[in-house]
Order: C-alpha cells, then sequence, then structure tokens
C-alpha cells in the first residue's frame, strides 16, 4: 500500500496507500484484470492512526525553516520604524483535536483543531534613516497562538506509485500575541509592532509550515511504499505492489490495488485475469490484504528455482520420525533400512523436484508437489551409502492462522502416491511392510516436521520486516476459491512515525 498523509498525515499517509491516483499513470481498460494484491483500509482504522500524529505534527512545526522576517512602516511622530524578527523557532506546541473525513472519490481531508503553538526568536527594531545604517535595539520575543490547520490530501500517481500532494494546507489563526522580553503586560512597544508584524507573520508562519506538512507527505508516501516493497521482498526474490488500476476512496474505506508480480532473476510471471472485486471485501474490519492464488504459486515457483524448498534432518529429529510407532514391525523395518547405523551417523534430505502447485479452496491451500527423499549412512571411516531414494506426489491441505505474533499451519490431511521406490533392503520392490511403513511415517510424521521447520522460518521473516511491533487482534485468514482474505484489526506501533522522521529530518 502507498499512504500518503503527514501530520495528520500519519492518517492520511498510510491512507495514501490507497487513494486517487492521478491520470499520470495509465492502466489497462478493466479496471481489477491486473490485480495480484488488494489493500482496503477502513474508516475506523484512518481514525484510529490520526489519534498518532500529534508528535509528527510537532515535528512539522519543529522542523520548519522559519526565514527572517524583515520590514518597515512610516509611523506618525516617530518617522519611519524598521524592524526584524529573526531566529524563529516552536518553544511548545499542544494539539487539543484532530479529525479525519473521506470525501468520496475526491481526498482525505484533515481538520487539526486548536494548536497552540508559542514561537521565539528576536526583535530588532530603529526609527529613523535608512534601514542599513541604524543601530537598532534587540529584544527576544515569544509569540503565543491559536490554530486550525486544515489539509486536504490529494493523491497523484508517479512511476506506478502513489504519491502525496497536501499543498492544499490552511492555516486559520484564532490568537496570535507578541510578548516582547517576557513582559506579558502589553505596553507601548509591543502595542507599536504587534498590529502590523501579525499580517506578515501569519503568511510566512502559513507558507513555511505548509511547505514543511506537504515535504513531509512525500517522504512519508516514499517511506511506505518501501516499507511495503520490502516487506514483500526477500533476498532475490520480490512482488512488484506497482500500482494496478486507480485506488478507490469511498466514504467507510480506502483501497488499493497493485500487481504482486513476482520478480526474481530472468524469471517471468505474467498475470492478467484476476477475479478481484471490492464487492469480496466488507467494511467490518480495519485492515484487508486480498491476495490471489496466483501470486502464491509464483512464488513458490521463485522459491523452487532459488533452491529453497530442501531440507536434512539428522539426530534427535531423524528418530522421532522413524520411532513414531514403538511395534516390533517397526523395529524390523527399521534395522532393514539402517543397517544398525546410529541415527547420528545418518541423514535424510528431503526436497522438491518439481515446483509446487498451489489452488485456494475454501476448505484450505492446497500443495500438490512431487517430493524426492534419500536416506543415506555416513558410518564413521567408511564411504557414504544411499539405502533408500523415493520420489512421491504429495497432496496436502493446509489451514493457517496467526496467533501471538506466530504463523500457524495446520495440515488437514493430506495423499502421497510413490512414484520412485528404490531401497537397499528391498531391491526388487516386493516387500509391502518397508513402502507400507515409509508411507506412515511422511504422513504422520514427514509432513508436519517439514511444515513445523516452515512455520518458524516464515515468522521470522515477518518479524524481520517489523511485523511484530504491531499489535494484530483477532487475525483471520480466510481462503475462497482461487483467492486469500487476510482481516485484522491492529493497533498503531507508537512512536513508528517520529522514530522515522526523526531519522530523515
Amino acid at each position: 500500500m502507498l499512504w500518503a498523509g503527514r501530520m495528520s498525515l500519519g492518517t492520511f499517509r498510510i491512507l495514501v496507500v490507497v487513494v486517487h491516483a492521478a491520470a499520470a499513470c495509465e492502466f489497462e481498460p478493466f479496471p481489477y484484470s491486473f490485480t495480484g494484491i488488494a489493500c482496503r483500509m477502513t474508516k475506523p482504522a484512518a481514525l484510529l492512526l490520526n489519534q498518532e500524529t500529534a508528535q509528527v505534527i510537532q515535528a512539522a512545526f519543529r522542523n520548519a525553516k522559519f526565514p527572517n522576517i524583515t520590514g518597515e512602516r512610516s509611523m506618525r511622530l516617530l518617522g519611519r520604524v524598521a524592524y526584524g524578527l529573526s531566529n524563529i523557532q516552536v518553544n511548545d506546541l499542544s494539539i487539543e483535536q484532530s479529525e479525519v473525513e473521506l470525501k468520496e472519490d475526491d481526498a482525505i481531508h484533515i481538520a487539526i483543531k486548536n494548536v497552540t503553538a508559542f514561537f521565539k526568536g528576536t526583535l530588532t527594531y530603529g526609527y529613523a534613516g535608512a534601514w542599513f545604517l541604524q543601530l537598532f535595539h534587540s529584544v527576544d520575543f515569544e509569540i503565543e497562538s491559536s490554530i486550525d490547520l486544515q489539509i486536504n490530501i490529494k493523491l497523484m500517481c508517479q512511476k506506478d506509485q502513489v504519491a502525496a500532494d497536501a499543498s492544499d494546507c490552511y492555516l486559520a489563526f484564532h490568537k496570535l500575541t507578541l510578548h516582547l522580553q517576557g513582559d506579558k503586560d502589553p505596553g507601548w512597544l509591543k502595542q507599536l509592532f504587534t498590529d502590523f508584524i501579525s499580517f506578515t507573520l501569519k503568511l510566512v508562519l502559513k507558507r513555511e509550515v505548509c511547505k514543511e506538512i506537504n515535504f513531509l507527505a512525500q517522504v512519508l508516501a516514499n517511506f511506505v511504499h518501501d516499507l511495503a516493497a520490502n516487506f514483500v521482498q526477500d533476498e532475490d526474490i520480490r512482488l512488484d505492489i506497482s500500482l494496478a488500476s486507480v485506488p478507490l476512496i469511498k466514504e467507510n474505506y480506502l483501497e488499493s490495488y497493485h500487481k504482486g508480480l513476482v520478480l526474481y532473476k530472468n524469471y517471468s510471471d505474467i498475470f492478467s485475469d484476476s477475479i478481484f472485486s471490492p464487492s469480496l471485501l466488507t467494511e467490518s474490519r480495519m485492515l484487508y490484504f486480498w491476495l490471489s492464488e496466483h501470486i502464491l504459486n509464483s512464488v513458490a515457483s521463485a522459491a523452487f528455482l532459488d533452491r529453497r524448498l530442501g531440507l536434512s534432518i539428522t539426530g534427535e529429529k531423524l528418530q522421532a520420525l522413524f520411532e513414531i510407532e514403538d511395534t516390533e514391525e517397526q523395529q524390523k523395518v527399521v534395522q532393514m533400512i539402517f543397517q544398525g547405523t546410529s541415527y547420528n551417523d545418518s541423514v535424510a534430505k528431503v526436497w522438491s523436484l518439481s515446483s509446487p502447485q498451489i489452488s485456494v479452496q475454501p476448505e484450505g491451500t492446497v500443495v500438490k508437489s512431487l517430493i524426492g527423499v534419500e536416506i543415506i549412512l555416513l558410518p564413521p571411516g567408511k564411504e557414504p551409502l544411499m539405502v533408500l531414494y523415493m520420489e512421491q506426489e504429495i497432496i496436502v491441505t493446509i489451514e493457517a492462522a496467526y496467533a501471538d505474533k506466530k504463523l500457524i499451519l495446520h495440515p488437514l490431511d493430506s495423499r502421497i502416491e510413490f512414484k520412485v521406490f528404490k531401497c537397499t533392503a528391498d531391491p526388487s520392490g516386493n516387500d509391502p511392510s518397508i513402502r507400507n511403513f515409509l508411507q506412515t511415517v511422511i504422513s504422520a510424521a514427514g509432513i508436519p516436521e517439514v511444515i513445523s521447520r516452515i512455520e518458524p522460518a516464515l515468522t521470522s521473516l515477518m518479524n524481520s520486516k517489523g511485523l511484530h511491533l504491531f499489535e494484530i487482534k483477532n487475525p483471520e485468514i480466510i481462503t475462497r476459491k482461487g483467492y486469500v482474505i487476510v482481516q485484522l484489526d491492529f493497533s498503531f506501533p507508537n512512536h513508528l512515525l517520529l522514530d522515522f522522521f526523526e531519522k530523515k529530518l
């Protein structure tokens, strides 16, 4: 997703991921046909994110670069009065209220009310002669202001990603009071300067604060895009998250559509027959991700080409596999296969012989794969000896869930068909006891063992992208024919945006 807000931008930007793209990008005539990933963020998520923007707004004010303000004015009796305000900076700032509204097919409107800001700096002034010839007096000043800030965030499409335009920014001043040398009682000097400095000061504050907001909105848009791109990349395998269609903004949600094509070396991924429709998603949860079955297949193909689909099992793990039954028949078969060699001096290797085929169904994710298995004995001081080689077609249905910051994969059922079977203990292949035993080992222990290796690996990968920073509430992974929906509520991690901006600014 691509976000676009800053200041209230926090909300907005995270929302930016999903809003109006300008006609700068060209899309295919059929709106969703190239969509591999869709993301929907509903109004409750926008409201939650808006609560996290106060510190980000303060960063915008704090990092705004206020120029020196100079001017002069003719005054009766005093002649020409020249003045300059320099070293202007924000001393303190508080925010009473911030609201966000989604304007259908238009923009994200953010209203920040009663921003109390104190500016400090130095006032230099003089009364007669040319400005550059006078000896001026200097006093410290403080400006007490009460401001309403309104931002309408538009989205543009640049290089197939959403970019934020927060230039529609307006500051309304309810109060702008000048204090000199800490004196809160007006006095003649304050009375003199307040009236004709106020107008110029308002223009400068509006220009610089709004410029900073617009800049941070663009920075945040790029940050969100880069964050999303990093999340769907692992070494040489990544997903193309460029826009597949014009993002949609509705009164109750924002939605963006992404290609989701797998990018891996010379691997070419093509997808133009998406079954996505906004009607497939509801509005009851805060965040939705829709994933095409095609993406899962493509990722599996890339993982196969990258030689990631394999593992070795030895020692206690290998023993646990082959001693699932404590029977005389099991002991006999194990002795025949391992020939008395210790499990610590043996290794079982498992790998995919071809790219797995993935089918998403209402009952779960169905994975069909041709698997190779070999057992090699490594007796000390002797040459390695392969005592078993098998090729099986395995079809397993997996149910996925996410809880306690961990991915959980549960195999529901499996089917195994031997394609190749070679065993030194059964050269003819006519002993059914060995094959039947191995089928039991694979279905009852082998498949769960492989899945138990995948779970922590994927969990670790997701956490390395920062997923563990979020408090994810009641996540659901729903499978339907041809696609997966991930829906959840969440709490936004404290200071995530602020930490980012402090590093950038």
